[in-house]
């Protein structure tokens, strides 16, 4: 039994590390930010981010949990919108993981009505953007109407190229790990044959470049599971702003971050300048 290998850089033409300068995979751009801000002189390639802190907005306003996380899905929008714009070729965006099953039963089944519901509304205007939506996790365990809604999204989006947005829904980071490592043992592949880009190619995020930005809102400061291989030399930004008050200007601060960090791969600062 074989295994299909796909470079985990696609087409884009990601150089590898060794050869990288600071700033490899992303575009450079004369786009202003706010004068707080400073300029956005170079936009990521690929974002990802972990939309915390809806429960505690809904919490601050007196309102049930899921009106926050109602709040996150219109903010999610505008979010969207603005990576289109700036030419952000990727977004990876966490809205589930395997262990939020735990929460209380309430809350999970108005999430997964609450992403039936996204689905159904915001499928036309990703379709108008270009978006193509990928899903990151199982399937295994979701109810069969909110499965079907994922895979005609998936489907009905897959020849758009404008921006690819990456769902993490019913995801964690290990066991994804766990289970491109049972792919490659049943393929039964000599020990030589398993390489780091052996297993890359048997994650959810085969074909794509890794994360160059992964922002976590609401002052947590922890990966809590979210692309464990993937984010091995990402740089991360953590922000106190609960994600439904993460608007545009919140990103453009996290990309200004970005644009000053020195991206080196082990290497030093003379090697990459």
């Amino acid at each position: 039994m074989g295994l299909s290998i796909e470079s985990a850089t696609g087409r884009m033409g990601q150089a590898h590390p060794a050869t990288a300068k600071n700033r490899s995979n992303c575009s450079n751009t004369g786009m202003s930010a706010s004068e707080d801000n400073g300029p956005l002189t170079v936009i990521p390639q690929h974002v990802a981010i972990i939309m915390d802190g809806n429960g505690r907005w809904a919490q601050q306003r007196g309102l049930p949990r899921l009106a926050g996380h109602r709040a996150g899905t219109d903010n999610l929008r505008r979010v969207i919108e603005e990576c289109v714009r700036l030419g952000i070729k990727y977004l990876t965006i966490y809205a589930f993981s395997t262990e939020n099953w735990r929460r209380p039963p309430e809350e999970v089944s108005g999430l997964m009505t609450l992403l039936e519901n996204v689905l159904e509304r915001e499928l036309r205007a990703l379709q108008k953007n270009g978006v193509k939506i990928r899903h990151l996790g199982r399937c295994d365990g979701v109810n069969e109407r909110l499965v079907r809604k994922i895979k005609h999204a998936v489907e009905s989006t897959r020849d758009n190229s404008t921006l690819v947005l990456n769902v993490a829904f019913n995801y964690g980071g290990r066991d994804e790990v766990v289970r491109a490592v049972q792919r490659i043992i049943s393929a039964e592949l000599t020990p030589e044959e398993i390489t780091e880009k052996m297993i890359s190619s048997q994650l959810y995020t085969a074909g794509q470049p890794d994360p160059d930005l992964i922002i976590r809102t609401s002052g947590e400061y922890r990966i809590s599971n979210f692309l464990v291989w993937q984010g091995a030399y990402s740089e991360w930004y953590f922000t106190s702003a609960l994600w439904p008050d993460f608007d545009e200007e919140e990103l453009h601060r996290a990309l200004v971050f970005f644009g000053s960090r020195e991206r080196r791969f082990g290497l030093v600062s003379e090697q990459v300048g």
